[in-house]
C-alpha cells in the first residue's frame, strides 16, 4: 500500500507540471498603462488579460522574421492608442518560449495577434503598419452608434472609419432602431444615424427619400440602399448581406470573412482576376449578385490563387470561366450543361443566369474539394496542441509501465540521457510546428 500510495502521489505530482499548475495560488501582477509594450508569460497573462477592457497581444517566436518586422509598428502604436479615451493596451508573448500558454490559446502560426475585449478574444486579420492599425483597432472602442448633426459630421465620420470595414449610415433613422444590431456586430462594421443634412449629401449616397439606411464598401467603391421596412427582422438582414461586396475576390483575408457567412458560394474560376475582360466579368457578377442575394457571389484567378482553384479541378487548361456552387466546406455544385462560360466576348449574364436556372431546379453534379475545405485554407496547419498531446498520452504509458513494477520500487522515468534526448526530441517537434505555420503580414 505504502508503495501505491507514493506511485499516486508521484503521478498527481506530474500531471501538476503538464497542466503548469502549482499547488500555491497565483500572485496579482499590477500592470499599468504607460504606452510601452508590456511582455507576458505563464505567470502574468490572465491577470493582463482581466486587468485591461481593451488589450491586443502579439503571440511570437524570436526566429520569425515577420515577427520581427511586425514589432516596430506595434512600439510606434502603443502610446497612442494608450492615450485613447477607452485606452487599448498592447502586449506580447514569446509563444516559442511559453508553448504551454500559446496552446492553450490556439496558437499554431507567427505572428498572430489576438484582441481580448473584456476577456473575450478575437483574432486580428486587420493592416500591420503602425497608423492603420491604430485606424482599425479605434473602431472596437468607438461608440456603438455614432450621432452626426451635420453634413461635416457625415463626410468626417467616413474618412476616419477608413477602409476596412463596411459603414451603415441611417440618415433620418432613430438611434434605437439600429442600436441593437450595432452592439451585435459592432466587431464587423460601423454604424452611425445622422440626425441633420442637406440634399447635397442625399446626393453624394445616391437616396431619394428619408429614412434610408445606406450601406458603404470603401474598399470596393460599393453601396447599396435600404428603405425598409425598418423592423429588426429586415433591418438585420440588409445589414448581413451588406457585409461583403456583391463580387468577393476570394484571398486569405476574405475566405476568414467567407467563414461566417452561412450562405451558399457562387464562385467564377477565371485565369487572371486583373485583366479586363476578368473585370467584366465582375461586372457581371455584380449585377447577378443584386438578384440573388441567397447566394454569395465570389471570383478567383488561377494566377493569383492556383491552389485554392485548383481544389475545383480548375487550372490553366480547364475551360475557363469555370462556375460551381460551393458549400464552403467540402462539397461543391457543378450544372449540367453550364459548367463554364462559353467565351468572355458572349453574353455572360444570360450564361450566368442559365447556370442559376440549372442549380436550382436541381440540374446539378455534386463534387468534393481536392483539397481542405474554406476552414482548411485558414487553419491548414496540425497546431502545436497535437504535440503536446502526443507527449502527455506517452508520459502516461511510460507511468502506467512504472506502476506495473515492484510497489516497493522507486519509479523509474529513465536515465538522465534518456530524459535529454526526449526533451530534444519535443523541442524539434515544438520547433518544426512553429516553422510550418509561420504567418506573412
Amino acid at each position: 500500500m505504502r508503495g501505491m500510495s507514493k506511485g499516486r502521489i508521484w503521478i498527481l505530482l506530474c500531471l501538476l507540471l503538464l497542466t503548469g499548475r502549482g499547488l500555491s495560488s497565483e500572485e496579482e501582477t499590477k500592470f499599468k498603462i504607460d504606452g510601452k509594450v508590456i511582455e507576458l508569460d505563464e505567470s502574468n497573462f490572465d491577470s493582463a488579460i482581466s486587468s485591461f477592457d481593451y488589450i491586443l497581444v502579439d503571440f511570437y517566436a524570436p526566429w520569425c522574421g515577420h515577427c520581427k518586422r511586425l514589432a516596430p509598428q506595434l512600439d510606434e502604436a502603443a502610446p497612442i492608442l494608450a492615450k485613447l479615451k477607452e485606452p487599448i493596451v498592447i502586449a506580447k508573448v514569446d509563444a516559442d518560449k511559453y508553448s504551454r500558454l500559446a496552446s492553450k490559446q490556439e496558437i499554431d502560426a507567427f505572428p498572430t495577434l489576438k484582441i481580448f475585449m473584456h476577456g473575450i478574444p478575437t483574432e486580428y486579420y486587420g493592416p500591420r503598419k503602425a497608423e492603420l492599425l491604430v485606424r482599425y483597432l479605434k473602431k472596437f472602442v468607438a461608440p456603438d452608434v455614432s450621432i452626426l448633426n451635420s453634413d461635416a459630421e457625415v463626410s468626417d465620420f467616413v474618412e476616419n472609419a477608413g477602409t476596412f470595414f463596411p459603414l451603415f449610415i441611417g440618415f433620418g433613422l432613430d438611434e434605437s432602431v439600429m442600436s441593437n444590431l450595432a452592439l451585435k456586430y459592432k466587431k464587423k462594421a460601423w454604424f452611425a444615424v445622422a440626425k441633420d443634412f442637406s440634399e447635397d449629401t442625399m446626393v453624394l449616397y445616391d437616396f431619394d427619400k428619408v429614412p434610408a439606411l445606406v450601406a458603404l464598401q470603401p474598399t470596393y467603391n460599393e453601396h447599396n440602399i435600404f428603405y425598409g421596412p425598418f423592423d429588426e427582422e429586415f433591418l438585420e438582414e440588409f445589414i448581413k448581406q451588406n457585409f461583403l461586396p456583391l463580387s468577393v475576390p476570394i484571398n486569405q483575408d476574405t475566405l476568414n470573412l467567407l467563414k461566417d457567412d452561412k450562405r451558399k458560394i457562387f464562385l467564377a474560376i477565371v485565369e487572371d482576376e486583373t485583366e479586363e475582360k476578368s473585370q467584366k466579368l465582375v461586372t457581371t457578377l455584380k449585377a447577378a449578385a443584386s438578384a440573388n442575394r441567397d447566394l454569395v457571389f465570389c471570383y478567383v484567378g488561377i494566377k493569383q490563387f492556383a491552389d485554392f482553384a485548383d481544389t475545383f479541378e480548375a487550372n490553366k487548361k480547364s475551360k475557363l470561366p469555370k462556375m460551381v456552387v460551393w458549400d464552403g466546406n467540402e462539397n461543391y455544385l457543378t450544372v449540367i450543361g453550364s459548367e463554364s462560360i462559353e467565351g468572355y466576348e458572349e453574353d455572360q449574364g444570360s450564361q450566368i443566369s442559365r447556370f442559376l436556372e440549372g442549380y436550382r431546379e436541381g440540374r446539378t453534379e455534386q463534387k468534393k474539394v481536392a483539397g481542405p475545405s474554406i476552414f482548411g485554407f485558414i487553419n491548414s496547419l496540425i497546431g502545436i496542441r497535437s504535440v503536446y498531446i502526443i507527449v502527455f498520452m506517452v508520459a502516461m504509458l511510460m507511468l502506467l509501465r512504472t506502476l506495473g513494477k515492484d510497489d516497493e520500487e522507486p519509479p523509474r522515468v529513465g536515465t538522465s540521457d534518456q530524459s535529454e534526448h526526449a526533451r530534444s526530441t519535443v523541442s524539434r517537434a515544438e520547433n518544426d510546428e512553429y516553422r510550418s505555420g509561420e504567418k506573412e503580414d
